[in-house]
């Protein structure tokens, strides 16, 4: 199996891995079909294990691989990996301030984004796929720089990341097909639209891996803007989110977890 992926084009790989995590999305959005709503202490520790993995991924798959690639060039090791680390949290905030969407667990007067007759249901759903957009993007271009040296310790690398985001996506899934329940969606409607948030990472995969496969220079930078966006997603949404209720050490908790289990599999098996 592991000889028929090391002949693969890193793109194809990055699409079947973007895939893989889309899988993810669809599976915790089947939890609608078993649970009615989630206690707010599991759903506070749900997002939270995604906050710690996304955190840990930033930096162990992306920002320091970035920074180790600028000196190999004999750049300065922190410009490329400052740049693009900005660039993505940038990126996203505009995103953010232009599209209309609800933030998961909060009330309807938490509107952020430009004004929008959408109905709550759809906004929630907005709200999810802002998070995949950056998500597919750090597994497409870590598929992408296999191109750049294709080893087995590369692809390893490559796939801890598809698999931790993989992992934080399945408590996302769930995050909004539940929501979308008690909103009066029946429980095939509430999947549908709690997977389909996840279709954007095929997307921000496949243009990821093209962008740093066939302009290998923009590599350090990629990776960076990656791990940025990514990081505006953890401290703008997701923190707030799982600090809800009164149980607030729950969130803590499992964003400890999943910052370990993530750093774990990188320097494991990466």
């Amino acid at each position: 199996m592991l000889d028929f992926l090391m002949h693969l084009h890193p793109v194809v790989l990055a699409l079947l891995a973007t895939g893989f995590t889309w899988f993810c999305t669809a599976f915790g959005a089947g939890f609608v079909f078993f649970f009615r709503t989630v206690p707010r202490p599991v759903f506070n520790a749900m997002l939270g294990f995604a906050s710690g993995i996304m955190i840990a991924a930033s930096f162990w798959s992306l920002l320091l691989p970035s920074i180790e690639l600028s000196e190999q060039a004999g750049n300065p090791a922190w410009l490329h990996s400052s740049v693009g680390f900005l660039s993505g949290g940038l990126t996203l905030y505009v995103l953010h301030k232009l599209l209309p969407h609800l933030h998961v667990g909060l009330e309807e007067n938490h509107l952020e984004g430009g004004k929008s007759s959408f109905q709550r249901s759809l906004l929630l759903v907005l709200a999810i796929t802002l998070h995949n957009i950056p998500e597919g993007l750090a597994v497409g271009v870590a598929f992408g720089a296999l191109g750049d040296g294709f080893t087995y310790e590369s692809l390893m690398a490559a796939a801890v990341v598809a698999f931790g985001i993989g992992i934080q996506n399945i408590p996302e899934g769930a995050a909004v097909s539940i929501p979308l329940l008690r909103e009066g969606f029946s429980a095939r409607k509430s999947f549908w639209y709690g997977q389909l948030s996840g279709f954007v990472e095929p997307i921000g995969g496949l243009l990821g891996a093209a962008l740093v496969f066939y302009v290998e220079s923009l590599l350090p930078f990629a990776l960076s803007f990656a791990a940025g966006a990514m990081i505006f997603v953890v401290v703008e949404e997701l923190i707030p989110e799982s600090h809800t209720g009164k149980e607030t050490e729950m969130s803590t908790l499992g964003a400890m977890f999943g910052f370990v289990l993530m750093m774990a599999l990188d320097v494991g098996l990466g």
